[in-house]
């Protein structure tokens, strides 16, 4: 049997981070879903699915994400039931996370200068995203700029004069025609 439920949507409120008696975290929110057609007002419907985490990753959702944020969320269904304070039996169905991910930076959602969050939190090059740059306060030996270019020339010119002529284009087309059948191919 299956039973897997990925969702993307925003959060309705920040999430309830309690601690059971034996000290593990749960969490509790409610994820806002948009559907995937409108109604005859042209707007667009959500469905509100309760969902709990536990442990690590419940503080980890909690510390990382508030009121509004645009998270995926990996899991299962789950009901369970319980008997309320009237004697009524109650029904519950809910979503337990097993994996979620962040789907917007954290600066996005709030103006706030942590870089919690983040998919670069060790960026060691002073704010710059540039992958060709050298590594901050390391400047005693010359880095190849060109990841695709080769290491012995740091990404410069060949001046050798052949140099067009050395490098043969293996997609030329060399006027034959290449017969594939079906058969050929693995999929």
């Amino acid at each position: 049997m299956i039973n897997r439920a990925l969702l993307t949507g925003r959060l309705t409120r920040d999430v309830d981070l309690r601690y059971t008696p034996s000290g593990a975290a749960v969490g509790n929110f409610t994820l806002a879903v948009d559907r995937q057609f409108t109604n005859q007002n042209n707007e667009r419907e959500a469905d509100f699915i309760n969902c709990v985490i536990w442990r690590k990753s419940a503080e980890n959702f909690a510390n990382f994400t508030h009121k509004g944020a645009l998270v995926g969320i990996d899991g299962r269904i789950q009901t369970r039931n319980y008997e309320n304070q009237q004697g009524q039996r109650v029904y519950v169905t809910e979503v337990v996370v097993d994996n979620f991910a962040l789907l917007e930076p954290r600066s996005a959602n709030n103006n706030s200068n942590s870089n919690n969050g983040s998919y670069n939190n060790n960026n060691q090059n002073g704010g710059n995203n540039n992958y060709n740059s050298a590594p901050a306060g390391n400047n005693s030996a010359p880095q190849n700029n060109n990841p695709f270019g080769d290491p012995n020339t740091n990404g410069a010119a060949n001046n050798n004069q052949n140099s067009g002529q050395n490098q043969a284009d293996p997609f030329a087309n060399n006027g034959d025609s290449i017969d594939i059948s079906d058969d050929d191919l693995p999929f």
